[in-house]
């Protein structure tokens, strides 16, 4: 019997329209949602605008704190059901999502270390005419409403990431979760409501279609904008903001990885092989594209296919699954043109390429694609990883900074001259030294450059953004 998932806006009646939750593997219908109308996102806007305005109700840093130190106990208490949740309608697999939760509850732990660490400034005054007989310091304060619209690929840590910092800096906020993964989100808030938060400081919005979440996000109340998702919807948001409303954006890559010949491959390619077919590709970081030295490139593209076909995919939920479902079957049709395009146009097919059942791609190895095809120029979001061979170093940045996206990139040398030299011309907000382009922990500045975000995520860099430095000025002679 599919669970039902309740309105989450106090005083806001559901709209008559129902969101239908199904996995991803097969489709079955797991939940059903309700959704708000545009009265839905008046009323929960009113609520977190007043909260924020009566500075009289802002939680203290000691309550936040023991709010988030509640929610941590009950995170791990309730670690296997979210898990099991969280894989079953995101269609990552069970080891992963295991991960993922262990992840989102240190997440919770160092939204309290930056409470706990939070501190002003002083201003130098005093030294000269014009600032005589004055001293000057700044606090931290929350920066207004936060509106957080998040991703479907990792349901429990992107809510983490985005509500964790928000409930840290004292900041109201109103989540729009993915339509595709919206129950991970409504247990996290459930949990973070019965840990000590008021119900009216986190509020959960499923909307009815997009020019509802479009008002939510244009409104002049809204201090800060997080979002996680596409480029095209997150560029587009952002142009609907209100004046003054500040934002950060996390969009996708086509991750570059640059082999030298030296490079140590029984290290490496395990590595990016789980980098790249991870989650079934959908990961914005993931390794998507390997420029590898013409000396070695062959070997490197039949190790990594043959690394690929020895991982099992199908049901998420079980154990021994390596890669699990793309969230929509047309993801998949998707994905599957994209290789035949490219294997059509020239590419080699060294692995997969097949789709193993309405909702399942098979991992794949093209060796060579053309430069113009999607596959080389746009990012895949699917369990695909191209190499391209090449004989100076020089040519293989030029490629890998050839695209619209920057994100993470990766080079793999034992020479520390060219991993430096690779680190300085690649176009990346991070370069990883014999480390896969996925690589991430939550405390680290994770940005996207160009097309693939605005702004820098990591816990502690979103707890700066939700707040403001105020300062304050004291002009006494007896200074």
């Amino acid at each position: 019997m599919p669970q039902h998932y309740s309105l989450m806006v106090p005083g806001a009646k559901p709209a008559a329209q129902k969101l239908e939750v199904t996995a991803p593997y097969d489709r079955e219908l797991i939940a059903t949602v309700d959704t708000v109308d545009k009265a839905g996102i008046e009323q929960a806007l009113a609520t977190a605008a007043r909260l924020f305005n009566d500075k009289s109700s802002w939680l203290s840093a000691a309550q936040r704190i023991d709010i988030l130190s509640k929610a941590v106990h009950l995170m791990h208490d309730r670690a296997e059901s979210l898990t099991l949740i969280a894989a079953r309608e995101g269609g990552k697999p069970l080891i992963d999502s295991q991960v993922e939760m262990a992840r989102a509850i240190d997440g919770i732990k160092n939204c309290i270390e930056c409470i706990r660490t939070a501190q002003g400034e002083e201003i130098p005054m005093g030294i000269n005419a014009a600032s005589m007989n004055r001293m000057a310091m700044t606090r931290h304060e929350p920066v207004g409403v936060v509106v957080a619209v998040s991703a479907f690929n990792h349901p429990i840590n992107l809510i983490v990431h985005q509500i964790g910092p928000a409930i840290a800096a004292g900041c109201p906020v109103i989540v729009k979760p993915a339509e595709d993964t919206p129950l991970s989100c409504y247990e996290l808030v459930k949990i973070f409501h019965q840990a000590g938060l008021p119900e009216d400081w986190c509020q959960v919005v499923s909307t009815t279609n997009l020019s509802v979440a479009e008002a939510l996000v244009s409104d002049r109340r809204v201090g800060f904008f997080s979002f996680i998702g596409s480029a095209k919807v997150g560029w587009m948001l952002r142009s609907k903001l209100a004046a003054g409303t500040r934002c950060a954006l996390e969009h996708g890559g086509a991750a570059p990885v640059i082999i030298a010949a030296d490079a140590d491959l029984d290290d490496a390619l395990p590595l990016l092989a789980k980098g790249g077919f991870y989650h079934a590709g959908q990961v914005c970081v993931s390794v998507q594209r390997i420029f590898v030295h013409s000396s070695i490139a062959r070997k490197v593209a039949e190790t990594i296919a043959e690394l690929g076909d020895n991982m099992t995919v199908g049901d998420p939920t079980l154990a021994d699954t390596d890669i699990g479902p793309l969230i929509r079957h047309r993801e998949n049709d998707r994905v599957h043109q994209w290789v035949e395009n490219a294997v059509n146009a020239g590419a080699e097919k060294l692995s997969g390429g097949t789709k193993i059942s309405a909702s399942c791609y098979q991992p794949t190895v093209l060796f060579n694609p053309p430069e113009d095809t999607d596959v080389s120029r746009r990012e895949i979001f699917g369990p695909v990883i191209c190499v391209y061979t090449y004989d100076d170093i020089d040519d293989a940045i030029a490629r890998a900074n050839s695209l619209d996206f920057a994100f993470q990139a990766a080079v793999f040398t034992r020479n520390i001259d060219l991993a430096m030299h690779a680190y300085k011309q690649l176009n990346a907000s991070a370069i990883m030294i014999n480390d896969h382009t996925a690589f991430r922990v939550d405390w680290m500045p994770f940005a996207g450059l160009r097309q693939s975000g605005l702004g820098t995520g990591g816990i502690p860099y979103t707890f700066e953004d939700m707040q403001i430095k105020k300062m304050m000025l004291i002009r006494s002679s007896r200074l």
